[in-house]
C-alpha cells in the first residue's frame, strides 16, 4: 500500500483550520473570496509544491496541485461556510495531498489535488467545479450576486494576482473525493466508511413576495397586504401540496429570508427568501419546481401581494463510476472489514460536475452525533485516518 503518513496528515489538517478559525471549538469561517479562503489556499499551494506539485489557479480561484503527465485527480473544497465546520471539504484535500505526496515519495501512481472555489455557494450552487465542467459560462457566473450584492467578478478579483486559465481536464483519468457524510448513518451504525453509489439532485431559487409597508399600529389587519404573511402562509401550503409528490428521502428548505424595512413597527413590504429541494429523480425535482411556482402564485393572488422568481440553480442527480467505486470497495474491505456500506449522498458535491467530465466517485468518513455547517462539527481521528487509508488503497488497487 501507499505509505501514507497519517500523523503529517492529521497535523497539516488541524494546520488548515488555523485560517478563519472561528474561536469556537474547531469551527472556522472561510467563506469564498474572503481574506481568510485566499490565505488558506495560498497556505496549500506553497505544502503542494513542497509535495512535487506544480500549482494553478483557474480564472474563478480553484487551486490545482498537478502531477506530470496522466494521473488521478483527488481532492475537494477549503472554502466554509459563514459558521462552518473545519473538515467539510477541507478533509478531501489534505487527504489527496497526503496521498499524491506519499505515492511521489514512493514512486507511485502520479495523483494531482484540487480545491475547487465556491463550493459552499455563497454565489451558486458549487460555482467553482460547475464552471470548470461547462455547466455554466464563466461570463454568466460573474453576473452572480452574493446576498449582500457582490458579484463573483468583484469578488474574484481579490484574486486577480493568481488565476490563469482553466485546466484541462483531459490530463486526468478520474477523480475520487473524499468527504465527512454531513448525516448520521455511518456514525449511528458504528460504521467506518461509506462508499457513495449516488448523489442527489438539487435546485435552489429565491422567491420575493411585494407587498405594501404601512404603520405597524394603524393599519387594521383586513388591509394589510403584509409579505411576511404571503412567506408564511406559503411555507404552510407547500408542506401539505408537496405529500403526494415525495418520499420519506426527498428534502426542501427555507433556509433564508429578509424582510424590508426589518423593523418592529413597520408592516413588511417585502419578504425575500430561499427555497431549496433535492431528490434522487430528477422528475421529481421538475414536478416540485411546478408546485412551489403554483403556490406562490396563489399566495400572492390571496394576498394582494406580486411574486417574483430569481435565477433557477441547481444539479441533476448523478450516479457514480462503477470501477472507481469497487476500488475504494475493496479498499474498504481491506482496511476496516465489515465496517464499511454503499450508500447514497443527500448533500451535494463538487464530483456531481466533475462527473460530467470524467469517472468520478467519493467515499464519506463518519461525522460525530451527524453534524455539518456548523462549528460543532467533527470526526474521530481514527476514522480520518482509516479513510485517508482506503484512498490510497484505491489508488494502488487501480494502478494494478
Amino acid at each position: 500500500m501507499i505509505p501514507v503518513n497519517p500523523e503529517r496528515f492529521l497535523a497539516e489538517l488541524h494546520e488548515l483550520r488555523r485560517f478563519g478559525a472561528s474561536g469556537i471549538g474547531k469551527g472556522v469561517v472561510r467563506p469564498a473570496y474572503t481574506k481568510a479562503d485566499i490565505e488558506a489556499r495560498q497556505w496549500l499551494g506553497g505544502r503542494m509544491q513542497a509535495a512535487g506539485l506544480r500549482t494553478h489557479y483557474d480564472p474563478v480561484g480553484s487551486l490545482f496541485g498537478l502531477a506530470e503527465g496522466k494521473s488521478l485527480l483527488m481532492g475537494s473544497h477549503s472554502d466554509s461556510q459563514p459558521e462552518g465546520g473545519w473538515l467539510d471539504g477541507a478533509l478531501g484535500v489534505m487527504a489527496a495531498l497526503e496521498v499524491a505526496r506519499a505515492s511521489r515519495e514512493a514512486d507511485g501512481p502520479p495523483v494531482s489535488v484540487v480545491s475547487f472555489q465556491d463550493e459552499e455557494g455563497r454565489f451558486g450552487v458549487t460555482t467553482g467545479s460547475t464552471v470548470w465542467s461547462r455547466k455554466l459560462a464563466l461570463e454568466a457566473a460573474d453576473e452572480l450576486t452574493d446576498r449582500e450584492g457582490v458579484t463573483l467578478a468583484e469578488a474574484r478579483g481579490e484574486m486577480a494576482h493568481l488565476i490563469g486559465d482553466f485546466v484541462d481536464p483531459a490530463q486526468f483519468s478520474g477523480f475520487i473525493e473524499m468527504h465527512i457524510e454531513q448525516g448520521p448513518w455511518l456514525y449511528e451504525a458504528d460504521e467506518a466508511i461509506g462508499v457513495v453509489e449516488s448523489i442527489v439532485g438539487i435546485r435552489d431559487m429565491r422567491i420575493t413576495f411585494e407587498g405594501e409597508q404601512n404603520h405597524a399600529g394603524t393599519t387594521p389587519m383586513h388591509r394589510r397586504r403584509d409579505a411576511f404573511q404571503g412567506l408564511a402562509d406559503f411555507n404552510a401550503r407547500i408542506n401539505v401540496r408537496f405529500e403526494n409528490v415525495v418520499t420519506p428521502t426527498t428534502v426542501w428548505t427555507i433556509g433564508h429570508a429578509s424582510l424590508h424595512p426589518d423593523a418592529h413597527s413597520i408592516v413588511p413590504g417585502r419578504a425575500v427568501f430561499s427555497m431549496q429541494w433535492r431528490d434522487g429523480d430528477a422528475g421529481r425535482l421538475a414536478r416540485m419546481e411546478e408546485i412551489i411556482r403554483e403556490t406562490a402564485r396563489e399566495v400572492a393572488a390571496d394576498r394582494g401581494l406580486e411574486v417574483s422568481f430569481g435565477p433557477m440553480l441547481g444539479l441533476e442527480p448523478m450516479d457514480l463510476d462503477t470501477r472507481l467505486r469497487a476500488a475504494l470497495e475493496g479498499a474498504a474491505e481491506d482496511t476496516v472489514p465489515g465496517r464499511w456500506r454503499r450508500m447514497p449522498s443527500g448533500a451535494l458535491h463538487d464530483a456531481t460536475n466533475v462527473a460530467q467530465l470524467m469517472p468520478s466517485a467519493m467515499l464519506f468518513v463518519p461525522s460525530i452525533n451527524g453534524i455539518s455547517h456548523a462549528f460543532e462539527e467533527d470526526t474521530d481521528e481514527r476514522d480520518l485516518v482509516a479513510g485517508l487509508k482506503v484512498l490510497a488503497g484505491a489508488v494502488e488497487r487501480l494502478q494494478g
